[in-house]
């Protein structure tokens, strides 16, 4: 049963539903229990009382009509019809005699009246076609002939009907489901703001400060949240400050180192190399000073994506062959220097990795409510096992990608930039070799930005 339970129920992935839901059963054990439990025991105390009633109304019957005079029973039973709604008949072996339906009160009530008026006392509810509540008695105990029919309105001996006692039972369930919403609902707030502020520092934003009010538990989650985004943001201000500064300090001896190669005097192909090198030098400081300025503050616009492409293609066009695959126009809201970044370390990890005589492809296509960035070479690829693992920073794979050097921040930068976009980076591995970058950003319009 709890397998069948487990494989057809569909059970909430919410704490805000499974913990109402929860709540909800528990009331609904308690209420039914507790209607099944008052119901029997008003049944019970109903039927007892209904029987003592009865077995005294038979006894006074019986005692009125023992002591009365022939001339006086007339009256006696007009009486008792006409004050108590009570009627007397002779029974008859021929009567047609409709039996009292059996249930547990029934059974109860019939077994009290006969332990006090003997196991000869009849029950029924309909007697040649007349309906009400038919019980027999005898007024001279040993001759079975002098049996009469005393017969009782039907809403004297009538079942209390426990409506009333659901409906208010049922208010009351109702009242403790919408406190217990309602405190739930509070306990589930706290959570969805801590969640919402965990996922933006995961997008590299620093949230605000979360409320820190309530219960003694969810205030103290609270304010360790909170202390710790402020160290994180302390952290990240001084990496900043740290890479940004290391930078500049090391940018200015390489400009040096740079002009007193080209005076040295040395050959020209040492020259170029020493160039290149230093060259090397400062892409990988460029990427650090990227790396650290993480989220900046630029705003976001509307920009044409494929112009944006188009110009960030053009000086590699130079020294790779690059093909463009880019509908005509393609408009993207988006931080247009963020996106600048991260497309141009792409195609540039394509040219380094592939090489400039092997071709590289650059895609712009519209995939649904994203927009796709697609940036295709022939190099040596990515073993899939370690695709996550190069998305972090300062990771490469020397053996799988050649022996080029670089700071291993390309991708993690790339990544970020698009989850700060709403997007993912994907390294898919290319058909006949190579390696499929794909830069995937959500479509947003004006409208939906405002």
């Amino acid at each position: 049963m709890i397998d069948w339970i487990a494989r057809h129920v569909t059970w909430p992935r919410t704490l805000l539903w499974r913990t109402f839901l929860l709540i909800v059963l528990l009331v609904a054990i308690f209420f039914v229990s507790w209607t099944q439990i008052s119901r029997y025991y008003a049944m019970r105390s109903r039927a007892t009382q209904g029987a003592q009633m009865l077995v005294s109304m038979v006894n006074l019957t019986r005692a009125a009509l023992i002591a009365a005079d022939d001339s006086q029973r007339f009256a006696l039973l007009h009486n008792l019809n006409s004050l108590e709604g009570i009627q007397v008949l002779p029974a008859e072996s021929t009567d047609q005699v409709v039996r009292m339906p059996d249930s547990s009160t029934s059974r109860l009530l019939r077994e009290t009246v006969r332990k006090r008026l003997g196991n000869n006392t009849r029950f029924a509810v309909e007697v040649n076609g007349h309906e009400g509540f038919f019980l027999s008695f005898r007024v001279d105990l040993d001759d079975p002939e002098d049996e009469y029919w005393l017969i009782f309105p039907k809403d004297r001996l009538a079942v209390p009907l426990v409506a009333e006692w659901i409906g208010w039972g049922a208010l009351a369930a109702l009242v403790a489901l919408l406190a217990a919403y309602l405190l739930v609902l509070g306990l589930n707030r706290p959570l969805q703001a801590l969640e919402a502020a965990a996922r933006s520092i995961g997008r590299g934003a620093t949230p605000p400060p979360l409320r820190e009010q309530g219960a003694r538990e969810i205030v103290a989650v609270a304010q360790a949240f909170n202390q710790m985004s402020r160290d994180l943001s302390e952290l990240d201000s001084d990496r900043a400050l740290i890479l940004a500064g290391v930078s500049h300090d090391l940018r200015t001896p390489l400009a040096r180192l740079r002009l007193g190669i080209e005076l040295s005097g040395a050959q020209e192909e040492d020259i170029q190399a020493m160039g290149q090198d230093i060259d090397e030098m400062d892409r990988i400081i460029s990427q650090f000073l990227d790396f650290a300025r993480g989220n900046d503050s630029e705003p976001t616009t509307e920009c044409d994506i494929v112009t944006l492409t188009r110009e960030i293609v053009q000086p590699f066009e130079r020294h790779a062959q690059v093909h463009l695959d880019t509908p005509e126009s393609l408009p993207l809201l988006c931080s247009q220097k963020a996106l600048r970044r991260a497309i141009t370390n792409l195609v540039d990890n394509a040219r380094r990795y592939a090489g400039a005589d092997k071709p590289i492809t650059v895609l712009l296509r519209e995939a649904g409510n994203l927009v796709e960035i697609e940036v295709a070479d022939r190099g040596p690829g990515i073993p899939e096992d370690q695709v996550e693992r190069l998305k972090r920073p300062f990771t490469r794979l020397e053996a799988a990608r050649t022996n080029v050097q670089g700071s291993g921040l390309g991708l993690a930068i790339v990544e970020r930039i698009a989850r700060q976009h709403g997007g993912t980076l994907q390294l898919l591995p290319r058909e006949e070799g190579g390696l499929r970058a794909i830069l995937q950003l959500k479509a947003r319009d004006a409208s939906q930005s405002a």
